[in-house]
């Protein structure tokens, strides 16, 4: 009896818990389109600007904002028609060093898609306008583990040589922390 009158009693408060966890978890998929940047300017063509030598200077941020990690990146793009590969070669700012390869495809109408070693699946991209979209989970090594990330990844072309890239990171839903990064096409 006192079990069915318990859960009689707080059956308004879970209704409005369960409420509040479905409104969050909408509002945290709400969110801009990348057709929203259609219109932007320059167009952004991952063949044209990842092609030849680039250089990124970037950080990590965790969900408190504070700056855990400042890195360089050297990368080399080259595309044979839809077919690309992305070399990256990570220099981070307490000396440990991380190469990085991801094969990209372009499928047509501003999709992409991209693999790397420690990608789980396949990275999804859309682009429009100056903007291009990045869905992918990434294999992430993290105090002796691996942890399979979300990331959800935007780049903005600024000008023919300025791509700024913003990574929001999570597990389970729960916001770990975003990486910044300033490309530049040398």
């Amino acid at each position: 009896m006192s079990h069915i009158s318990h859960s009689i009693s707080f059956s308004p408060l879970r209704r409005i818990c369960l409420g509040a966890a479905l409104a969050l978890s909408v509002a945290g998929c709400a969110g801009p389109s990348v057709q929203d940047y259609a219109k932007e300017q320059p167009q952004l063509d991952l063949r044209q600007y990842f092609n030849g030598p680039l250089t990124a200077h970037g950080m990590f941020t965790d969900r408190s904002d504070k700056v855990v990690k400042r890195f360089t990146v050297r990368m080399t793009g080259r595309w044979n028609g839809d077919e690309g590969t992305l070399e990256e070669q990570f220099v981070y700012s307490d000396g440990s060093t991380q190469q990085r390869t991801w094969h990209l495809r372009h499928l047509g109408n501003g999709r992409y898609s991209g693999r790397a070693d420690d990608v789980v699946g396949e990275a999804q991209g859309q682009s429009a306008g100056n903007a291009i979209r990045w869905s992918y989970v990434l294999a992430l090594p993290v105090d002796g583990r691996v942890w399979n990330v979300r990331m959800d990844d935007w780049m903005y072309l600024m000008d023919g040589r300025t791509l700024l890239n913003r990574t929001a990171m999570s597990k389970f839903g729960l916001h770990l922390g975003d990486v910044t990064l300033a490309i530049t096409k040398e």
